[in-house]
């Protein structure tokens, strides 16, 4: 790219003495949706207001106190939307609605119009403040720019008078990260004392990323520096409003929130202009996985995703963290085993601590399954294969089997692409467990003393019905001598193991089944399935006989 040098950074800040570096993040901050607001205006087909009751009622479900529900002076249906809601009483009385508006006379009145009814409401008016706003949109300085901010703030307090309810303000200076820190600290003092803030009438001063303009670390600079200004910081609660223009507007608001900020506006899964808001889901579920309860509920979070996708129109990417369709698919061999295992010492150690490779969080506690976690594809090795064969059938494949499986379905994936579970079941039972062979079983009888068992196996042989009575110290060891008398096969079994699968109604015996060709040293293995344990071993033997 030759054009880099029209380009410069935009200096806001040098704060030597930063403490956020060694804060962690504790508690879940105070969160705002704007999904209904900043979210909405960011599609291409807004919702209609039933589609927003139904992301409302969602939004309460999940756990926000506090939801920014439209721009009521902008637009007839937004305000139409927020007498909806109000009418019909359907705000929980522990929810707060919150309203934009720009710091404007006649916007400011139109909101007020459209809140009267309820006990509470957050009125978020805002101006712009950044150097490039004031000088190209609208041509003004730093003192008439405050003016603006000043006077929005007066007509608020002078309204409130006349409101039956409780106004909390908010003041945005939008396009913060573009403003000079100590005009934009400036500002906001103004506001606070011309509201008249103090610890017992906060005011929220929401510092928004409007366009993300450097690396976090900046923001959280910004952050940090705007906390040391205000004249009283118990008096105001910080919030942060990040976009991801950069995309890094989840490490944005986690270093702000590290750097003293209170409060969160964001979107679920980060709707919202150009590339996007925050994304709440992933911010929450970040500190989920560090032991942290974030006070929102994404316990189900497959229903979040279908009512987003259904009023929003958008489509979640398959990759996006926690929600996406493969975000918890393995195709490569090695993570596939790592999971595999992982998965297996979680359940057998009782421990209550997550620990499972490539897994920063139990799909469990999301509402998701295990089944998709791994896929099949040529990438894929025996621990994924021998995984999903598990977990989906309950087939507990001894470790060689596992191996000679893989290179099986490596030749069907080369050639086919993806399996699917059941696919790959199809392809396991054809490869191990066909019945069509040479050598067909018929019957077989036992014959026991004290010190052998005996075994009259009869059984067809291209066709031809032979018997034989084999020894042995065991059932198997019997069937295989029987088996060697006839003169067809010289055979001896390397491994063996067995167990119980349910099959419907009904719990199966299968059998697996390692056996030498003794005549030319190759290995093969079958499997055998049958409500009798002997006989699923028997059906396991021939067919592994028949892959010679």
């Amino acid at each position: 790219m030759k054009n880099f040098e029209k380009y410069k950074r935009f200096e806001t800040i040098k704060l030597k003495d930063r403490t956020w570096p060694d804060k962690e993040i504790t508690k879940a901050p105070i969160w705002c949706s704007v999904d209904l607001r900043d979210g909405n205006q960011a599609l291409i087909t807004p919702m209609n207001i039933d589609q927003k009751v139904r992301f409302f009622k969602k939004l309460v479900e999940v756990g926000f106190k506090e939801i920014e529900v439209g721009f009521p002076s902008a637009s007839q249906i937004e305000f139409d939307f927020l007498r909806k809601l109000i009418d019909e009483n359907l705000v929980p009385e522990d929810v707060t609605l919150q309203v934009l508006t720009q710091a404007r006379e006649h916007l400011i009145r139109r909101t007020f119009e459209a809140v009267k009814g309820l006990p509470r409401v957050i009125l978020h008016i805002y101006n712009s403040t950044s150097v490039l706003q004031r000088k190209v949109v609208f041509g003004k300085d730093k003192e008439e720019i405050k003016q603006i901010a000043i006077d929005g703030v007066k007509l608020v307090r002078e309204l409130e008078g006349e409101f039956d309810g409780e106004v909390r303000l908010e003041y945005s200076p939008e396009s913060f990260t573009g403003t000079e820190m100590d005009y934009a600290a400036d500002i906001c003092n103004a506001v606070l004392d011309t509201w008249g803030a103090s610890k017992d009438r906060k005011v929220i001063i929401n510092l928004p990323s409007t366009v993300e303009m450097d690396t976090p670390n900046v923001y959280a600079d910004q952050i940090e520096y705007m906390c040391r200004s205000f004249k009283d910081r118990e008096a105001v609660i910080v919030s942060l409003h990040p976009h991801n223009d950069r995309g890094e507007g989840v490490a944005a608001c986690e270093l702000g929130l590290m750097a003293g900020a209170d409060r969160v506006e964001g979107t679920l899964f980060g709707n919202g202009e150009r590339t996007g808001n925050l994304d709440v889901v992933v911010v929450g579920l970040n500190m989920y996985t560090h032991g942290v309860d974030p006070k929102l509920d994404f316990s189900n979070i497959n229903d979040l995703k279908e009512i987003y996708e259904d009023v929003t129109c958008m489509t979640i990417p398959d990759r996006q963290p926690y929600v996406g369709k493969l975000v918890f698919t393995a195709f490569s061999g090695s993570h596939q085993d790592a999971i595999n295992k992982g998965m297996r010492a979680y359940k057998d150690s009782g421990n209550k601590t997550w620990e499972v490779p490539y897994l920063p969080i139990d799909p469990d506690d999301l509402g998701r399954k295990y089944e998709p976690l791994v896929r099949i594809n040529s990438q894929s090795g025996r621990g994924g294969i021998a995984f999903v064969l598990e977990q989906t059938y309950g087939y507990r494949l001894p470790k060689g089997l596992q191996g000679d499986f893989m290179h099986v379905v490596k030749r069907a994936t080369e050639k086919k692409g993806e399996l699917s579970p059941e696919e790959l079941k199809e392809l396991f039972l054809k490869t191990y467990n066909d019945k069509s062979g040479d050598l067909q079983y018929v019957s077989q009888k036992i014959l026991d003393t004290e010190e052998q068992f005996k075994r009259t196996l009869t059984f067809t042989y291209k066709g031809k019905e032979e018997t034989f009575v084999g020894d042995g110290d065991g059932p198997i060891s019997a069937i295989v001598d029987a088996l060697n008398q006839s003169g067809h096969f010289s055979i001896d079994i390397v491994d063996y193991s067995q167990h119980s699968v349910e099959n419907g109604s009904k719990a199966e015996a299968i059998s697996y089944i390692e056996l030498k060709n003794l005549k030319t040293g190759n290995i093969y293995f079958g499997v055998g399935m049958s409500q009798s344990v002997v006989r699923s071993t028997i059906y396991a033997i021939f067919n592994a006989i028949n892959r010679f």
